[in-house]
């Protein structure tokens, strides 16, 4: 499957790709995965020195390489049969000029732009839950680098809606993960691809 899964922090992106991860796994199938796109990039910076290094950036800079991994993972998504990638355009495009590069503006190439030279077959999930849930798991298990104000919460919810909905990707659905476990999680998201999986993923699903 191609699967770019996006939705406010806190929503449960994470959670979600750990268990398709372990499922694959189990079916010998090897997902590669791509959940890096937030600054600083925790998933491949392993040092809080390195960490630091990145939120510290001339802002130019911050916009100029998340432009550039954008553009790279757009040929990631072409080459890989099984690939997960987290947030991905469109959380760039919701977090990158308001938290990353304010006084930068947005990026020249638009999230529509980057859903033309997608696959097809790309599924794209939406990830949202209420706004008193997200403030609870931020109290619960608040991120290292946290990205988005409690303040905001409703504001960023309400930009990917309007995002899912304008976007150009036609394999989509949603996922409200406010009263699901993760195992409920990764179950939702198995019975909600059924409909958009195409003959290859629709094969493996009914062998194993």
């Amino acid at each position: 499957m191609r699967i770019i899964a996006i939705g406010c922090e806190y929503t449960g992106k994470t959670t979600l790709f750990d268990g398709l991860m372990q499922w694959g796994r189990e079916r010998g199938i090897v997902h590669h995965l791509d959940d890096h796109f937030s600054i600083p990039d925790c998933q491949m910076l392993k040092t809080e020195g390195d960490q630091r290094i990145m939120l510290g950036l001339p802002e130019a800079i911050k916009e100029r390489y998340q432009r550039f991994q954008l553009a790279y993972h757009v040929r990631l998504i072409n080459k890989y049969e099984h690939i997960l990638l987290g947030g991905f355009h469109i959380e760039e495009n919701i977090y990158g000029p308001r938290y990353y590069y304010p006084a930068v503006g947005r990026l020249s190439e638009t999230p529509r732009a980057w859903e033309a030279e997608m696959p097809r077959d790309t599924i794209l999930v939406h990830l949202k839950a209420r706004p008193d849930v997200i403030e609870r798991r931020m109290e619960e298990d608040r991120h290292t680098y946290h990205i988005v104000p409690m303040e905001d919460i409703q504001d960023i919810l309400d930009e990917f809606q309007a995002e899912y909905g304008a976007c150009w990707i036609r394999r989509r659905f949603e996922i409200d993960t406010s009263d699901l476990t993760p195992d409920g999680l990764l179950q939702a998201f198995l019975d909600g691809s059924v409909p958009f999986l195409n003959d290859r993923d629709m094969l493996t699903r009914m062998n194993t």
